[in-house]
Parts: C-alpha cells; structure tokens; sequence
C-alpha cells in the first residue's frame, strides 16, 4: 500500500473551524493555535477551560552524537508538573551523567509554542539549558557544571523535517516534528576540554497536543556517519498511529517514509536485544544496549516509567530508490515509556 504524501504545512495547525489539520506535512508549521481549539469531552460536551489547560501536555528532546560523548536534553510539561534532564553518556568510559529538575506546576520551566520560533529553558542563570529556534533552525545552549555549549543544529540544504498531525484517542490530536542526521556547528566543552565537532550528528522532537490520559510508545533514533554519509531514522509505535507513522529516515538530508514499526524486546532484561522493523520490509536492525536513563514516579494519578537506553544499531535500512543502507555498530537510542498523566 503506498504511504499517504505530504501537504504543505499550514501557517497555523488549528484552523478557524477550531480543529486541527490532520497528516504529513512539508515544512514547519508556524503557530499550533491552540487557543483556538475546540475541545470537548468524550460525551462531545465542550471541555472546561481548566480542563482544555490540564489535558495539553509538551515535550521537546534534543541528542548529541560526538566523537567521545552522547548528549541528551529533554524539557517535558504535563501542567501538573515539568520535568527536564540533561545527561551525559561517555561512549569511552561506558559512564552517564545527569542533571535532572522536577518543577511543580511548571513553576521555573519555559517551553516554545510554536516548532518555528520560541524558546525552551530550564534551571537558573547559573546552571540551565535551552533550545532557541529561530526561523525553524534549532539553536542549544547549555550552562552546567561540566558541560558548556553553544551550538547551531543544521539540516543540509532543501532537507525537510517529519512533521505530522494525528487524530489521538477519542477527542484529542497529537502534533509531531523530528529531524535526524542534522549537522552541529557552534562550541562544546566538556570537562573543560573543547570537543572536536566536524562528525557531530544531532537530532530534535517537538511533540504536544491533546495525548492520551495513558499514553505508551516505544522509539528508536539513530544519527550516524557513514561511508554513504550521514544518515538517520526515527521510529516509533504508540502515539501517531492513526492514518499515518512518524517512521522516517533521512539520508543526507533526503526524507524518506517507512512503514509502521515492530518492537520486539524484553523490557525487564535491560541489557537485552532489540529487534526493530518495518511492514514495509525497508528496515530490519538489531540494537544492543550500552546504558539507560531510568526514570519511575507514582503519584496515582500521575505515573511515568520511563527507560531510555543507548547502545548499538546493525541491520540494513532502504530508501526509496532501492538502495540498502548498512549500519555496522552505530550509536543511537530507543526508548520504552509509560505515562499516566
């Protein structure tokens, strides 16, 4: 079955009818307009405004591939609270790192509005992170102990972004915009030693919108160098689901859609195999964990059991065109999570 094409990116994702556009876009939408939602419950009665403010949850996620280091950057509000880590993952050493802050009520948390233009920042002048876009260009500056940057994330010329809206349960939607394989320019200092970046591969998720009250997914993002280039892919099953898959690899810079995606792993074997693939045949891999970021809260009416893991990518990827992909032993992340929220 051939895969639904992309429309071009609406200036505001809620229309004046107050719902949003549905599927694939090209481009950056400017503004999701979520003021202008038209929320309703599951008995089709409007929403209460506390209601509309609660039920919005936001994340954004920046990684880091260097030489040396694994970088991870998240900033996620769910209203009732905000929660952010930056770790570092010494690929060398086989040693992680991290900052974490748990903001109640999102009090000290700022999150962009728009995946075009705005900013997200946690923590004090003195010890923070964020991620300034600019024009659709993603911008990451950080501030912490051992760790100083400040760098550009650059996707080459022409090189489009997925960015896709879906229907999400009964009444809710759920807007996503990934890029991988894009290019890092600026400084990076850690341990005070500057670190070299000409082969430093990154990739950003903006995600929000009206998710699930119990939202599951499991992920897999890869950003590697290799003798065809840089190349890189992201997978996911248990969010955008619904007509279409955020299932995406990108080849300098070429955007190629991939079918809905397999997860087959033991979640209670943490130094266990994936085993990763696609409907359409394009992508059979294997990834073999290294480390994990874990992270579990349970507050009843909140939950989150979050796990993710950095290790090694083998299989084969192919494009559009045919043309196989080997990837031999690449760093990159997946990810097993559970939220109540």
């Amino acid at each position: 079955m051939p895969l639904a094409q992309p429309q071009i990116a609406p200036e505001k994702l809620i229309d004046s009818d107050g719902q949003p556009h549905y599927g694939l876009f090209d481009g950056v939408v400017n503004s999701l307009n979520v003021k202008a939602f038209k929320y309703y419950n599951e008995m089709d009665k409007p929403a209460s405004i506390l209601a509309k403010y609660l039920d919005f949850k936001q994340f954004q996620f920046v990684s880091i591939v260097t030489q040396r280091y694994v970088l991870g950057l998240a900033i996620a509000d769910i209203r009732y609270a905000a929660s952010s880590f930056c770790y570092l993952y010494d690929i060398k050493a086989n040693r992680m790192v991290e900052s974490a802050w748990l903001r109640p009520l999102g009090i000290g948390c700022q999150l962009s509005h728009s995946p075009f233009e705005g900013k997200a920042k946690v923590g004090s002048s003195a010890h923070h992170f964020e991620f300034d876009i600019v024009d659709g260009c993603w911008h990451v500056n950080i501030q912490l102990t051992n760790i100083q940057a400040k760098l550009k994330l650059l996707a080459p010329p022409l090189s489009l972004p997925l960015s896709l809206c879906t229907p999400t349960g009964y009444n809710g939607w759920t807007y996503t915009q990934k890029h991988n394989a894009l290019a890092v320019t600026g400084q990076l200092t850690i341990h005070q030693e500057p670190q070299p970046l000409q082969n430093a591969l990154a990739s950003y998720d903006f995600s929000a919108g009206y998710m699930r009250e119990k939202t599951a997914w499991r992920w897999a993002s890869l950003n590697a160098m290799t003798p065809q280039g840089a190349i890189g892919f992201n997978l996911a099953a248990g969010v955008n689901e619904t007509g279409n898959t955020e299932n995406v690899f990108w080849v300098n810079g070429q955007r190629y859609f991939l079918g809905a995606a397999n997860f087959h792993f033991n979640r209670h074997i943490s130094d266990g195999f994936w085993q990763i693939s696609t409907n359409d045949g394009r992508v059979d891999v294997i990834f073999r964990s290294l480390n994990c970021r874990k992270e579990k809260l349970n507050l009843g009416f909140i939950k989150n059991n979050f796990r993710q893991y950095i290790g090694y990518f083998s299989g084969v990827v192919i494009g559009d065109d045919g043309v196989k992909y080997q990837i031999n032993n690449q760093l990159g992340l997946t990810e097993d999570h559970f939220a109540k929220w």
